[in-house]
């Protein structure tokens, strides 16, 4: 591919309606100043100055479709009826995010992320711990039919679907195989972002897990080509999927489709290994390029190289990080 061939590739990603249903989740950042240690304990107390809240899990996956594709996304997700709730409804809306289909569950907490972060003078900022304020349980069968019956009313308005599982316990075996059902009952491309019981997703269009989640899944490290032709091909015949995109870090990512012709393999080279500051998120932003450039009707070798293309941007940037088009353009330079 050429550069003008790109900058045409990515116009295209603009076009799709896409519908994100997983784990939505709050992330706080928490920012103080060091001060002094505590008489109380052997512990350092910190001046706050800052908080901020921002999207993750599922709701980064679906914040960077909205910056992608002008806020043509839609949400289907569960949140508390608490302080959280509120916050994560109100920046899903801030961000161009349709909520028309969120669901309130009384009985569980907003999955928040809480990181508390401090510095002192001339040092940078660290984490120091993290509060996670989330119910893990399956949901409950009424909550369930609810997300349910609004799967099925929204998936005929939209081109794609990205299922993105962070085990929080959202994404039952129900709500999947409802998921999947009804994409291929309208003919829509379904992409799942998942980390692990990657058989509970058999039949999607494609997976986008990373390595490590990879090897767990089939049994073996991947220490060479071989080892990754074979973890491939495992993928594609085990989870009866058509593609897989199997991020690997620094060592770029490695396409599998299977074609009438056989499963094709192609490795995509990492383009950015110099500028690496923080991977949070950056698993959200390959699912959500990736998942726009096939429902643009990209190739999945351009659309892998462009979700490539997108996580080599986000990485140079603390926390959850998003990026329109004119940020991939730019980066083609």
């Amino acid at each position: 591919m050429n550069k003008k061939e790109i900058k045409e590739y990515i116009n295209k990603l603009q076009n799709p309606k896409i519908l994100v249903i997983g784990d939505f989740a709050l992330d706080e950042m928490v920012y103080g100043r060091c001060e002094r240690i505590s008489r109380e304990a052997p512990v350092i107390i910190l001046e706050h100055y800052d908080t901020k809240k921002i999207l993750g899990a599922a709701s980064n996956a679906a914040h960077n479709v909205s910056t992608l594709n002008f806020g043509k996304v839609g949400a289907i997700g569960v949140y508390g009826d608490d302080y959280y709730g509120s916050k994560l409804i109100e920046i899903l809306k801030e961000k161009n995010i349709d909520t028309t289909f969120m669901v309130m569950d009384k009985t569980r907490k907003t999955t928040t992320k809480t990181r508390i972060s401090g510095s002192c003078n001339q040092s940078i900022t660290q984490q120091i711990v993290r509060i996670d304020r989330q119910t893990k349980a399956p949901l409950n069968p009424q909550t369930e039919a609810k997300v349910i019956e609004n799967i099925k009313k929204a998936i005929p308005d939209y081109d794609g679907v990205i299922l993105s599982d962070y085990q929080i316990g959202f994404l039952t075996q129900n709500v999947i195989n409802c998921a999947i059902e009804t994409a291929k009952k309208y003919n829509k491309i379904i992409v799942a972002d998942i980390q692990k019981d990657m058989e509970k997703y058999k039949g999607v269009t494609a997976i986008t897990p990373n390595q490590p989640d990879s090897e767990r899944q089939v049994g073996f490290f991947i220490k060479n080509d071989e080892d990754l032709t074979n973890a491939g091909y495992k993928l594609i015949n085990e989870l009866n999927v058509e593609k897989v995109l199997l991020t690997r870090g620094e060592n770029g990512m490695a396409l599998f489709e299977n074609t009438k012709d056989g499963i094709k393999f192609d490795k995509v080279k990492a383009f950015n290994k110099k500028e690496v500051f923080d991977v949070t998120g950056a698993g959200d932003t390959v699912v959500a390029t990736f998942t726009l450039a096939l429902c643009a009707g990209l190739s999945a070798k351009a659309a892998a190289h462009l979700g490539n293309l997108a996580a080599s941007i986000v990485i140079r940037y603390f926390g959850c990080h998003t990026i329109t088009t004119e940020d991939l353009k730019e980066e083609i330079k």
